[in-house]
């Protein structure tokens, strides 16, 4: 009798997810091009002249504009592969505001060719990418200034206790388009061209400012009355001086390519505002940068870990910095050029301790993992089971009573 032997059929591995490792890239990774880009920009500015400070910046721009393509196509990546992770991050309030990341970028990424990389690129090619960028980031920054809130509003159901300096983020991207585009206004025919950039980006500042100004009271009252943020969200206080600094800088960028555009007396008008509005702006940047320090320390102190919201240390800073420089130019005042000495130490070493973390969590695959799920809540307490517990312990010390003494 032959008995028919029945073929081996090896079971195929589980074949892995395409993209898998952007599978929880969210767009709060955008933030890692804008503190780089910043770096770069804010040290060009500096009143003090450096041996090799330009060589150096000119570097950290080119690594911004290598990593912005990177995360670009990583992004997409994400869409095409994930699209019901990058649907749950759009329907996710604390997340949403992200998006205006993309936008300043851009912007930022643009902002420092003209800066530094005209040094390595020439003058033409930095124009026309600085136009390129502005154009794409400008119109992001919009998109998110308008749908963000309105996802917010309509979608998210959010409460004034989940309230966040995050919020800001969407409304702080025109004001970086505001602060970049006088920078190409000299590179345009005069006339009608160049003072419709200018006005362009004042009614950007203007819209981003009065934006800010309503959202940052929501901000302030929720860290007043709901108590400090969560450990890994402290950081994120530092954004507030985004739109500070940005704004600071901005107002001084229409004052410097005024005297080609306007007439001589709108020119002096916008100098005088580049002072009458950095000076107490930049007071108000202070003593919010000391309230967010001793919160930082305070979490520090709790046991506060790295998370990719430390790169907050990075981009708001270095908008204090361009905003410093810019009243170091218009005032003549060694009190504003020394705070931005200082500030750009503070972010350079900053920039470096969050890189290094961010390169490390990179390698490890950590900070690409999916995010941990909180922690169960401890369950109340209630009338049985407290008396129960009670019962119970009463119980367990009877055992050690002698019979004529157990409790009744």
């Amino acid at each position: 009798m032959v008995t028919a032997v029945q073929p081996v059929v090896l079971a195929s591995p589980r074949p892995r997810p395409r993209a898998a490792a952007v599978r929880h890239l969210g767009p709060n990774w955008y933030a890692t091009v804008m503190g780089t880009a910043v770096v770069a920009t804010a040290g060009a500015g500096l009143p003090a002249r450096v041996p090799g400070l330009r060589t150096a910046c000119a570097a950290v721009w080119t690594l911004s504009l290598l990593l912005l393509p990177a995360l670009l196509a990583a992004r997409a990546a994400h869409w095409r592969h994930h699209r019901d992770q990058a649907r749950a991050h759009v329907l996710d309030p604390a997340t949403v505001p992200f998006y205006g990341c993309l936008a300043m970028a851009l912007v930022a990424v643009g902002g420092g060719a003209l800066a530094v990389g005209r040094d390595w690129i020439g003058t033409d090619a930095a124009v026309a990418l600085d136009a390129v960028l502005f154009c794409a980031g400008t119109g992001v920054g919009l998109a998110a200034a308008v749908a963000v809130p309105y996802l917010m509003a309509v979608r998210h159901r959010v409460e004034p206790g989940q309230a966040t300096p995050v919020w800001l983020l969407p409304l702080v991207a025109p004001m970086v388009s505001a602060a970049s585009g006088p920078h190409l206004v000299p590179y345009l025919p005069a006339g009608q061209a160049r003072e419709t950039l200018l006005f362009a980006c004042f009614a950007l500042f203007g819209l981003s400012l009065l934006a800010t100004l309503v959202m940052l009271p929501v901000v302030f009252a929720r860290l007043v009355t709901g108590g400090p943020l969560p450990l890994a969200l402290t950081p994120t206080l530092f954004l507030v001086l985004g739109p500070l600094g940005q704004s600071t800088t901005a107002v001084g960028a229409f004052a410097e390519v005024a005297p080609t555009v306007v007439s001589a007396p709108d020119s002096r008008v916008l100098a005088v505002l580049a002072v009458l509005y950095g000076v107490p702006v930049m007071g108000f940047a202070l003593l919010w940068s000391c309230l967010a320090t001793v919160h930082v320390v305070r979490a520090r102190r709790a046991g506060m870990g790295f998370t990719m919201t430390w790169w907050a240390f990075t981009f708001p800073v270095g908008t204090c910095v361009t905003g410093a420089e810019a009243l170091a130019r218009h005032t003549g005042l060694v009190a504003y050029e020394a705070p931005a000495v200082g500030l750009y130490v503070v972010l350079v070493t900053a920039w470096a301790v969050v890189a290094a973390h961010t390169v490390r969590g990179l390698v490890s695959a950590e900070l690409l993992a999916a995010p941990r799920p909180a922690p169960a809540a401890p369950r109340p307490a209630t009338g049985r089971t407290t008396s129960g517990a009670v019962r119970r312990r009463g119980r367990t010390a009877d055992r050690g009573r002698p019979p004529g003494r157990r409790r009744r």
